[in-house]
């Protein structure tokens, strides 16, 4: 089949795969209590290995785009015990595991993390590792806007822990900024790769696509830029336009996005202008160089992903959120926090801000270990699955809605190959990963829910 009948029947809603189950499948019945429940049971059940993020809702000015939960910033006195209220539930979570387990990641995420003072990031920083070992080489990652952000605030930045940042440039076309309400970056962007690269820290530069104003030609050119930039990766976001979660998309509507056939022009330009440029492809949106520890996961089935992105499984571990909205990614249950900043604050001075979850049976766990390797690694082999999990292969297909009919049609249609033990993905089916995880998905039989579109 053509990229464009391959489109037209492949590009329908499945989930994202970020978490299995997707967090629309997550139930106000899982309560505080059940959260400080399954913090004590990580301790001996899954990765020892503890992950940590922090969700800062603040932003200077709210994108159109933005599907996460964000507030336009706030006073002062709200902002410091928003803070206060994230010390408090770091010191509760802490008290609840095992002192031995090791820090191999902090992230911080948004909103905007970096309309905080560099000083407070610190504090919270080292209130995460005062009381964990750390493994070697620990990532400590940021998500950085740089539109307001001036010299001094990048080199504190880099004197503070952190070593990999990421830049949310999008798109270096200051009209397309415009359109999804963006500032551009203040420093010229080659000035803030010259700081962090003389401190030897990872960058990652992000752009997306499928918004307003721009075109395949246009967004070419961005990457061309990026490319000369020569960030440790660059990852290419496909914009997922959901305004029944974020009502602020409408009005992108009134300017107009790119059809679908555009969209996936821009992806394609990308990803051959990347792979030509030395860049490989690394899950859905990820390019890295050789040098890249994610390339060398992907070449042996390494690879992970969590809420915060691709990672190892050296660098990853069980997440432990903290923040309005923030996810716990444990072995059995996952965990969100209130979307409420007010909320938050008062439930975390009372307990936890647990408002609702999803605790995992053996077979979900099973199926979230199948689509998590397909999806990052675009292909799984039964066998491997079956000596990794020590369970026979008939039990780990059973947790699956696997039916090989309907994977002879996905190969008939040039997506993927398969046999008794091996399904892969092919280059051209990769857009189409999710549909793929989707069939193997018992959830998906007679769902209701609502998702966005793979393009």
């Amino acid at each position: 089949m053509t990229t464009g009948e391959l489109l037209a029947k492949y590009n329908v809603p499945v989930p994202r795969y970020t978490s299995y189950p997707p967090a629309n499948y997550f139930e106000e019945s899982f309560t505080a209590e059940a959260y400080e429940a399954a913090l004590v049971a990580s301790n001996t059940t899954g990765a020892q290995q503890i992950s940590f993020y922090i969700h800062i809702p603040f932003c200077r000015q709210l994108c159109y785009y933005c599907g996460c939960n964000s507030f336009a910033m706030m006073k002062q006195e709200m902002v410091d015990r928003y803070i206060s209220a994230l010390h408090r539930e770091i010191e509760k979570v802490s008290r609840l595991l095992h002192p031995n387990r090791p820090v191999s990641q902090i992230h911080y995420g948004g909103g905007t993390p970096t309309v905080l003072p560099v000083s407070v990031l610190k504090e919270l920083n080292d209130h995460l590792l005062a009381s964990f070992p750390r493994i070697d080489h620990t990532e400590i990652a940021i998500e950085c806007h740089p539109g307001y952000l001036d010299e001094k605030y990048w080199q504190s930045l880099t004197e503070s822990g952190f070593n990999r940042f990421s830049l949310g440039i999008q798109d270096f076309d200051e009209k397309v900024l415009k359109a999804v309400n963006r500032r551009p970056s203040r420093l010229p962007v080659e000035n803030i790769f010259r700081i962090l690269r003389e401190k030897k820290a990872g960058i990652n530069l992000d752009l997306l696509y499928g918004l307003p104003m721009q075109t395949a030609a246009g967004f070419t050119k961005t990457v061309l830029r990026a490319i000369e930039l020569q960030p440790d990766r660059l990852v290419t976001f496909s914009y997922a336009h959901v305004p029944w979660v974020n009502k602020r998309q409408l009005i992108l509507e009134k300017t107009g996005l790119p059809d679908k056939e555009e969209k996936n022009l821009m992806y394609e330009s990308a990803k051959t202008i990347l792979q030509q440029a030395g860049y490989h492809p690394v899950g859905l949106d990820h390019f890295v160089k050789e040098s890249d520890e994610l390339y060398a996961a992907r070449q042996n089935g390494q690879l992970h992903r969590n809420f915060q992105g691709y990672c190892t499984r050296r660098t990853t571990g069980q997440v432990y959120a903290f923040g309005v909205t923030a996810i716990s990614q444990l072995s059995g249950a996952y965990a969100q926090n209130s979307k409420h900043i007010e909320d938050y604050i008062g439930r975390i001075e009372k307990g936890f801000a647990t408002v609702k979850g999803y605790r995992l049976n053996e077979e979900e766990q099973i199926a979230r270990e199948v689509i998590e390797t397909l999806m990052c690694n675009y292909c799984l082999e039964w066998r491997e699955l079956s000596e990794r999990l020590a369970l026979p292969e008939e039990k780990i297909k059973a947790a699956t809605a696997y039916n090989p009919e309907q994977f002879r049609t996905f190969a008939a249609d040039g997506i993927l190959t398969f046999d008794e033990n091996r399904i892969q993905v092919t280059q051209k089916g990769r857009l189409f990963v999710r549909n793929i995880a989707a069939a193997l998905d018992k959830l998906m039989i007679n769902s209701g829910k609502s998702f966005s579109k793979p393009v």
